[in-house]
């Protein structure tokens, strides 16, 4: 079923068509994003459920204008009628004291050219199963509720589990005097949590779920109960590990997360401007295995971070970041890649319509190799198979990495021993692991069930994922 326009962007429309029309006879360059995002937020415990709207909720409109040499940005909310004299007031008005603030305070902010569009015109209507507005909440809870009730048959132990849902709508439209694009599509992402207690010990295991899709994803969600109950099992047993190098085999979650941290940051073209990464250095040469080829871009997968173009206009791409082990390229913004003297990629995206639009990662992932998980496995005298992940962090900087794994299953002589380690901290160097990566298995699976921050704010969804890796790390 396709996804349906907003009714309240199509009726607005026609006012920022004379917006731009009235700008653009004081700026050469006038652009409009017009967003509106709704959704709905899910969660059934054995303690309560909850129901609220999704925190990527938002409704609104962001000018962007080019005067001389500066860009500037005025964001609103309301556009009707009765108040469009005011809007267009306020943004000359707000536009014209940021540039003489900036040329008062002597601020440096580097000549930048004015955008130069080719005229397209392009509008993307999503599909998915069951859209949102088409189940009612008392049939989502009750199948989230089912879930978590199933969840009890598998172990005494369990003392609490979550069945999570969210479903977001997303409408957005893009215009300047040569472009008139338009998008809507909805995304969904769920988790499953069980948490188990024996005697003083607690742990947890989860699995989550994503993809552009509708309420269906629900579905997916109640085949894999046991196999998380099991998990969080599983893991009362684990033991801490000895800390040093081994030989791993990264799980495709694993995988997603060392390509987001090590070339998704790395090479956000903004930090290139900003004298912040070190990627910039190795640009054209070595710094992973042959094997390795990395991409990222909004139309090289079908995850939630797939679209028709960027929060600036720019269409989405397939963006190769590493072929044969060479670094080809990084991913930009529209403003970076105009500083840069490169072409946009399709990467520049806003947390919301009032913020700035950075550089971000949409689908970062390894590409799948020719090797089969068995053979993987048989290859390594010992070593572990690390899967699930809580957490990442990496330097742009200088290319540290630091990988919180939930678990690894240690492996002696090509075979699974059974013993289990949990946590599992992977550190190192970028360069130096994935030129260690020696095997990648032929599948190829994504999740884009989290979000990602600019360090520590601007925060949008992200997916990431690969094939099964096998490398060298310290683990801890």
């Amino acid at each position: 079923m396709k996804v349906q326009d907003s009714a309240f962007l199509l009726k607005v429309k026609p006012l920022l068509k004379r917006l731009i029309s009235e700008l653009s006879k004081d700026y050469d360059y006038v652009s409009v994003l017009g967003t509106d995002v709704s959704g709905k937020s899910y969660s059934v415990l054995t303690t309560g459920i909850s129901l609220s709207d999704s925190n990527w909720t938002e409704r609104g409109f962001v000018v962007r204008l080019f005067n001389e040499s500066i860009y500037s940005e005025y964001s609103f909310n309301e556009l009707s009628e009765e108040n469009f004299k005011q809007v267009l007031n306020n943004i000359r008005e707000e536009t014209e004291k940021s540039f003489r603030n900036s040329k008062a305070k002597g601020f440096h902010t580097g000549k930048y050219p004015c955008v130069m569009e080719e005229k397209i015109v392009k509008h993307f209507n999503g599909d998915v199963v069951t859209p949102l507005e088409f189940s009612r909440p008392s049939e989502i809870i009750e199948k989230l509720t089912s879930i978590k009730d199933r969840a009890y048959e598998y172990t005494d132990l369990l003392v609490n589990f979550m069945a999570a849902y969210e479903g977001v709508t997303v409408s957005k439209l893009f215009i300047s005097p040569n472009k008139d694009l338009m998008q809507s599509y909805m995304w969904s992402q769920g988790y499953t949590y069980a948490i188990v207690r024996k005697e003083s010990n607690t742990r947890y295991g989860y699995k989550s779920y994503s993809g552009l899709k509708g309420t269906e994803l629900i579905d997916e969600m109640s085949k894999d109960i046991k196999e998380v109950v099991d998990k969080a099992v599983m893991l009362l047993d684990a033991v801490p590990i000895e800390p040093g190098m081994y030989d791993v085999i990264c799980s495709p979650e694993v995988a997603g997360l060392i390509a987001h941290e090590a070339f998704g940051h790395g090479v956000e073209m903004d930090m290139f401007v900003k004298n912040r990464a070190k990627a910039v250095e190795y640009l054209n040469k070595p710094v992973a295995s042959k094997l390795v080829e990395m991409h990222d871009g909004a139309r090289a997968a079908e995850e939630v971070s797939s679209y028709l173009f960027d929060d600036e206009g720019t269409l989405g791409t397939d963006t190769t970041i590493i072929k044969e082990g060479i670094l080809l390229t990084g991913i930009s913004d529209l403003l970076s890649a105009l500083k840069l003297g490169t072409k946009p990629t399709g990467n520049g995206k806003r947390e919301s319509f009032e913020r700035k639009a950075y550089t971000r990662m949409t689908n970062t992932f390894f590409s799948p190799g020719n090797d089969s998980l068995e053979e993987m496995i048989a290859s390594i005298e010992h070593g572990y198979l690390l899967e699930d992940y809580y957490s990442g962090m990496e330097d742009p900087k200088n290319w540290g990495i630091q990988c919180m794994i939930a678990y690894g299953r240690e492996i002696r002589n090509g075979k699974f021993t059974g013993k289990i380690v949990s946590p599992v901290v992977m550190t190192g160097y970028v360069p130096d692991l994935l030129q260690s990566i020696s095997m990648i298995s032929g599948e190829l699976r994504l999740s884009g069930s989290g979000a990602c921050g600019k360090g520590h704010k601007e925060w949008v969804k992200v997916s990431s994922g690969g094939p099964y890796i096998k490398a060298k790390a310290r683990l801890g």
